[in-house]
This record gives structure tokens, sequence and C-alpha cells, in this order.
């Protein structure tokens, strides 16, 4: 049996789609554990071209059962929309892809609140996906959830959902929102749930019954490790929890079965939205063109800096990280010269991204290190020993400052463009 998680060390974005798209041909079960559907995994493959926001990524896989956890909030109209692209292209669901009952959902007043609250924040909005996720979450642990299971009784869904409407209501038209119509949501979420009916099973005696019999899990985070909402860069972080740990609340796996933790890390360092990002360029217009990337769900243009040690050295440690999946090196071919971030300095004085709040983060000055580029092709590199001098140095000082192993370098988006370090 083995049990491998695959998160993000840096602020999302990295490549976790890919890396588990890779690794799915030698598991038995794929979960998500946390997050929503503000989280988009990119996937390239014979059979397309993917951008998958609630389905495990590892679904391409005819051998794999694929899992989405209690701990996973789903917006049902993202959901239906991923579950009919996927059997459109050829993939077979039934009987290999289950929902838990208990995942949330994000109902159509969580959207609206998301965008007014961000509004009434003014200079102070943190940024995020208006995708209805914090307002969802604040729900769930206020007791005012809506969940799948809700649904098997209409006389439960229709009082809570009464109670949730009239209580929404009030708050969104004093905000500066409209009401919404009680029976056009519940009409509009009843049938989204005869389509996902069929999906809808209690997961844990799955899990459960694959860890007592010896099979192998791969467990899929969503979003950024330095998005989490106690170890990330508070307030500008995601609503849940976005570490390994996270795999026992969100899927119901004891963490002593996990026995390794694949760290996803784009070989430079991008965000989305509000919040400190140390190593932001912001005087090289040509650096900038080249590193920012357009956001698989949002569609927002990508903040772009250098590859900050310092940030993803913390995530490998607080995720107990064993191996590094190191994506995107071939899109540094395009310089001559190349920065890594191996520390910060504030007010004259070494500090860590644990010493410090989001506020004074904003404010670091980042020990820049330059090395040399390679200015040359490597996307169809497949023997690690092939990659040019300078580009397997780069390789090696991320493996030195960070303290872990890179095991494997991503050379491009499609599933065959990568190499393993032995």
């Amino acid at each position: 049996m083995a049990v491998r998680v695959v998160l993000g060390t840096q602020w999302g974005d990295e490549g976790k789609g890919k890396a588990i798209d890779v690794f799915a041909k030698d598991y038995d079960f794929v979960a998500r554990y946390n997050g929503g559907n503000n989280a988009g995994h990119t996937i390239v493959n014979e059979f397309g071209t993917f951008k998958i926001h609630l389905v495990p990524s590892g679904i391409f896989n005819p051998k794999i059962t694929a899992l989405i956890g209690g701990g996973v909030v789903m917006d049902p109209s993202v959901l239906v929309k991923e579950i009919d692209s996927l059997v459109k292209a050829g993939i077979e669901l039934e009987g290999r892809f289950f929902i838990s009952p208990r995942s949330h959902l994000i109902m159509p007043y969580h959207r609206v609140l998301d965008g007014l609250y961000e509004a009434a924040k003014g200079a102070g909005a943190t940024g995020t996906t208006k995708r209805g996720i914090g307002p969802v979450f604040a729900d769930k642990v206020s007791y005012n959830g809506i969940r799948w299971s809700d649904f098997s009784d209409l006389s439960v869904l229709d009082e809570r959902l009464a109670v949730q409407m009239d209580m929404k209501n009030k708050i969104m038209v004093a905000l500066g929102g409209k009401a919404m119509d009680y029976a056009q949501v519940r009409d509009e979420y009843l049938g989204y749930y005869e389509k996902v009916k069929p999906f809808i099973k209690e997961v844990f005696p799955l899990v459960r019954g694959g860890l007592d019999s010896g099979k192998n899990f791969l467990l899929e985070q969503a979003n950024g490790s330095l998005l989490d909402t106690d170890w990330g860069t508070y307030p500008f972080v995601t609503a849940s929890t976005t570490l390994a740990s996270a795999a026992t609340a969100g899927l119901g796996v004891p963490p002593r079965e996990i026995d390794s933790v694949i760290g996803i890390a784009k070989a430079y360092t991008t965000r989305v939205g509000g919040g400190p990002l140390p190593t932001e360029i912001f005087d090289d217009e040509y650096a900038i063109s080249v590193l920012s990337e357009v956001a698989a769900t949002t569609g927002r243009t990508r903040r772009a800096g250098w590859f900050d040690s310092e940030v993803t050295k913390f995530a490998a440690q607080v995720n107990g990280v064993t191996q590094i999946f190191l994506t995107k090196l071939d899109i540094l071919s395009a310089f001559d010269e190349i920065k890594i971030c191996t520390g910060y300095e504030l007010n004259g004085k070494s500090v860590h991204y644990y010493d410090i709040d989001a506020y004074d983060l904003g404010r670091v000055k980042p020990v820049l290190k330059s090395m040399p580029g390679w200015k040359s092709d490597i996307t169809s590199v497949r023997d690690y020993a092939d990659l040019p001098q300078a580009a397997k140095d780069y390789v090696d000082e991320v493996e030195r400052l960070l303290g872990v192993p890179v095991g494997w370098v991503s050379l491009g988006a499609e599933r065959e463009a990568l190499v393993e370090k032995k």
C-alpha cells in the first residue's frame, strides 16, 4: 500500500494537475480532499486539454476510482459542466467516480456575498476569486451550510434553505445587492442534484476498505500551501486548510497512513490577486512578459517573481515534503541570467518567513543570487543527463536551498515532457 499526497508549495498554480496525471498510472484511487472550484488544474493528454476544478485530475486513468471528499466545497454548476465535458471526451465515470454527501455546496448567494464583501472592503480587499469560497466555508463553520446530504430529504432541504435565504437576502440588501428568489434557487439546485445524484456516495468505506486491502492512494491538494488559513499569508489566503494534514479531515485518511508527500514547485514564482510576493519583478518588462501567466480558474494575469526558496522551504518543512516535483523549467530558457531568492532582509536584519506576518512579508528585501541561463530549448529532453549543465546547476541549487531532493523536472505542459532526476 502507498498513500501519496501531492501538494503545491507556493501560492497555487504550481502544476499539480500534471503531476497527478503523471503519477495516476501507479494508483488505485485518486482523491480531492480540500478547497473548492477556486482551484484549477490544467491537464494535457491524449484526450485533449482540460481545465479541471473539482473532479480529481487522475480521472483519465481508466483503472482509477476517483473520490471527492467531504472537505471539498463545490459549485454544482461547475461540477455538472466538468462531468459533461469528461463524458463527451469519452471518459467513463459510472462506478468509478464518487462524491461525499458531506460536501458543502456553494449557493448563488455565496458568490454574490463574496463580491459584496470585497467591494465593501475597498482598498482593503483581499483579492478573492469571487467564487463564493470564503462565504461557503464561513457558513460551514457557523452551522449554516447546505450539503448534498440535505437533498435526500426535501423537508430538511426546504427548512434549511428557507432559513438561509431569509438571512442572506437581508445581508445582501444591506450591502447594496438584490434579494434572491427562494423558489428559483431551490429548483435550480434540485436540477443539479438530479444530475449529480448517481455519483453521491459515502466515501469513507471506500477509503477505509482500500487502505485495509493494500490499495494505493493518490491524494490531490487544491490551492498552494502559502494560501493556508493558518500558515499562509493571512488574510491574503484561501478559506480552507491546504496542508497535507487536511487529508484526514477532508477525506478520512489517518496521518500515519501517509507515506510520501510530493511538493510541486514552479521553477519561478507567481501569484494571483492580492497579498505579498517578495520576489515580484517590477523593473524588467521582458521578465514580466515571460513569467506572467493567465490563471486557469479566474482568467486573471498572475504576478511574476523569481524562485523564492524561503517560502518554498517553509512549505516543504510544514508539510513533511519528501520529494520536489519542479515544473516549468523550460520557461526559464528565455533568460541569459536567472535570479533565485536565498533569503530575506527586513530593516537590515535577516528574517525567515515564519518570523513575520503578511504585511512585513510585503516589505522584506529578497536576497537574490544570479545564475547563468542556458538559452536553449529543453522541451524535447527526456533524460535528465541531457539537460544543459546550467539547467542542472539551477535544479541542484533549488535542491540545496530547500534541503529536499528534486525527483522530477517538468519541461512542458504535455505528460511526456518530463525527466526523472535519479
